[in-house]
């Protein structure tokens, strides 16, 4: 009987998710065969030989590989202690942290580019503070270069990271750590050996999120490198 039951609603579900399967299927999937299709026209891998050996896109793809892991990279490192805080955070702690990382998606990323823009450049917000500190003597060029780029990319993306490691940690039963500790380990320990492992699903999961996005960045490495991020 209960094996009936989980039959009907397996195909309740897969009832429920076929509108948005053709959907995909439609919007997704059909286009991007048709651009398969369509590079081997002829039965010729003429592009592909080219995109393969041609040394301007091989250029491009390395680049786009090296940012990207750059990229992913510095957001585990900045997403962690974020999202570990905020999985332990009370009531308000939460509210607001989760509050500042949903913020920035109410404004156009086109926007936010701008906005570092204004900051980095020659004359902008950043170097006129270090002026005034006294750190530098003539501006540092922080825009049109790598430096810029990620920058940039890095607010962008930053949450992708946090939102799934948070996710995992709040998966992680409290009472693991605390008693690790109870037993004589020490916090770090049992960090390392209890809520890192259990969290690492997340970490994956915001990783490969931030990993594919930043492959397919354009607005802000156009505009904060501007054919100068090498």
């Amino acid at each position: 009987m209960s094996s009936r039951v989980a039959d009907a609603r397996e195909r309740l579900l897969l009832l429920l998710a076929l509108p948005a399967l053709v959907l995909l299927l439609g919007l997704f999937a059909f286009p991007v065969l048709r651009l398969l299709a369509m590079s081997v026209e002829g039965g010729s891998l003429e592009y592909f030989e080219k995109a393969a050996l041609d040394g301007l896109y091989v250029s491009v793809l390395a680049d786009s590989l090296r940012i990207a892991s750059v990229v992913t990279g510095i957001c585990l490192v900045l997403a962690y202690p974020v999202a570990l805080w905020l999985s332990r955070a009370g009531r308000l702690g939460l509210a607001l942290g989760l509050f500042a990382l949903l913020l920035p998606f109410w404004t156009s990323v086109l926007v936010r580019t701008y906005a570092w823009m204004v900051l980095l450049g020659r004359n902008g917000v950043m170097n006129r503070m270090l002026r005034d500190w006294g750190l530098i003597d003539a501006p540092v060029m922080l825009l049109y270069n790598t430096s810029g780029v990620l920058i940039g990319m890095v607010h962008v993306l930053l949450p992708y990271m946090v939102f799934p490691i948070y996710a995992a940690l709040l998966r992680v039963d409290p009472d693991l750590g605390r008693a690790a500790e109870g037993l004589g380990a020490p916090a770090w320990r049992a960090f390392t050996r209890i809520t890192l492992p259990l969290s690492l699903p997340g970490v994956s999961a915001g990783c490969a999120l931030v990993f594919v996005l930043s492959l397919g960045f354009f607005i802000t490495p156009a505009l904060l490198g501007a054919g100068g991020s090498s």
